[in-house]
């Protein structure tokens, strides 16, 4: 096999809706301005200053348990402002994001998906400092004795290991166990690990970095040689979510009989967590977090398309935001007046007046021509096409005639009849001829208007 013949994946990751979102694009005094500060988002000033404003407030956490919604026509920017906020936030608090539809499911209740979501998005960072062992290995000698059951084979007794740091060398007698963990960490003399005094745990670092040299393509990881003792005190810091924590406790129920075992086998997979065993685990992790052991990390729930909940999701939703224990949720809806699910109350954007209350409303508006030329100019970046100007242009003026999606959805068509024609870069004729054959939704509308009667009803 040549290597030449061996092709990167790094390129071939799929580009998505927002793919090109980056952050929010704002400076140190909040104001949006992405000529200095490149984030992806066009327009939207207004919207994404009060965005901004609400990363701070969730940083320094003061925003747990408030509810924001996003409100705007379709089309203008707002699941891209709460993804730039996911993007400001950074990767350590916890954002999860859900559309209405999804508490839908024949399989658990509603309220369930909602308080799964809800526990997703409440992150617990754990601070625990642990004795180990670590260095590298210099000897790994594995002591047998006889059988005490008798027969002609031995088993191990114990196992002798060797650490070296830079301070120093010392011997240490394990149990069979450990030896065990060596083996399936696939651990040899010469890499870096470490050894849980307590639990006995074994996690290899890496390759020891003096035998970098070794051979002249490496296919291995080299860390430094580990300073200090060999014995020592080491700060582990995890990240996981109250959900998590509630999947690891949770235990199928029943007895060892073959009846139990085959009901087991029989249920659905996806089962709802008692709520017994939620509050158990709250208990623990506030004691943990009375004892400095842990942090609570309130993230953010982002549910789209809210008007798609019914009016019992909307008082659960409404009880859960009073809770103690609670995530910043964000709500996006593209409706006006319409009627609150499974009743027949009308109210604004399809959410009852009193969760609406509770709610700050960030509007977005229409985007303007010149802006919607600006992130057509983004995506073509983006999916890599080579575009004229005038093609540019011209999709921003198919985009104000129709939509801003529609425009958009056009581009990798175009990019394909380039090719086709054996073109250098996209030209007007590309994006017009596909035009012709690509309807959007309102030339779809007239064209049944008019046809009615061939149409089955």
């Amino acid at each position: 096999m040549k290597i030449e013949s061996i092709n990167s994946t790094i390129r071939s990751e799929r580009v998505a809706a927002h793919s090109h979102i980056k952050g929010l694009g704002l400076d140190e005094n909040f104001v949006a301005t992405s000529a200095t500060k490149p984030c992806g988002l066009v327009g939207q000033e207004s919207a994404r200053e009060a965005a901004g404003v609400v990363v701070d407030l969730i940083k320094n956490k003061k925003m747990s348990g408030r509810a924001v919604l996003l409100a705007g026509p379709p089309g203008t920017g707002k699941t891209a402002i709460a993804l730039a906020i996911a993007q400001e936030l950074g990767p350590k608090v916890p954002f999860c994001p859900m559309v209405g539809s999804e508490v839908y499911s024949s399989e658990i209740k509603k309220t369930e998906v909602l308080m799964e979501n809800f526990r997703r998005s409440i992150g617990l960072r754990i601070k625990e400092t642990k004795e180990v062992y670590e260095g590298e290995l210099t000897e790994l000698t594995p002591e047998e004795t006889e059988n005490s059951l008798g027969g002609f084979t031995k088993i191990i007794s114990h196992v002798i290991i060797g650490l070296k740091t830079v301070k120093g060398v010392k011997q240490l007698k394990l149990d069979p166990a450990i030896y065990e963990s060596l083996q399936k960490e696939k651990i040899s003399v010469g890499d870096v690990i470490y050894i849980e005094s307590n639990s006995g745990a074994v996690k290899r670092v890496g390759r020891c970095d003096a035998y970098s040299g070794e051979y002249d393509l490496e296919a291995e990881e080299y860390v430094p040689l580990p300073r200090g003792e060999v014995h020592k005190k080491r700060e582990v810091i995890q990240d996981v979510t109250l959900h998590d924590l509630d999947v690891a406790n949770a235990r199928p129920q029943g007895g060892n009989d073959i009846m139990s075992m085959i009901s087991q086998l029989l249920k659905p997979k996806k089962t709802e967590i008692t709520d017994k065993l939620r509050n158990e685990i709250n208990k623990v992790v506030d004691g943990y977090i009375e004892q400095g052991i842990a942090e609570l990390v309130p993230g953010v729930l982002f549910i789209d398309e809210v008007h798609m909940l019914d009016i019992e999701c909307f008082t659960y939703l409404h009880r859960a935001l009073e809770s103690t224990i609670a995530p910043i949720v964000i709500l996006a809806t593209n409706r006006g007046e319409c009627m609150v699910r499974d009743t027949e109350t009308v109210a604004p954007h399809g959410v009852p007046s009193d969760l609406l209350d509770r709610l700050l409303i960030i509007k977005t508006l229409p985007y303007s021509p010149q802006e919607m030329v600006g992130i057509i100019r983004i995506r073509a970046q983006i999916e890599g096409l080579s575009i004229e100007d005038q093609a540019i242009v011209r999709l921003g003026e198919i985009a104000c005639q129709t939509t801003l999606r529609y425009a958009v959805q056009l581009m990798t068509p175009a990019n394909v009849l380039r090719q086709v024609y054996k073109k250098e870069s996209i030209t007007v004729s590309e994006v017009d001829e596909l035009r012709d054959v690509f309807w959007n939704a309102k030339r779809s509308g007239q064209f049944l208007a008019c046809h009615d009667s061939s149409f089955m009803h």
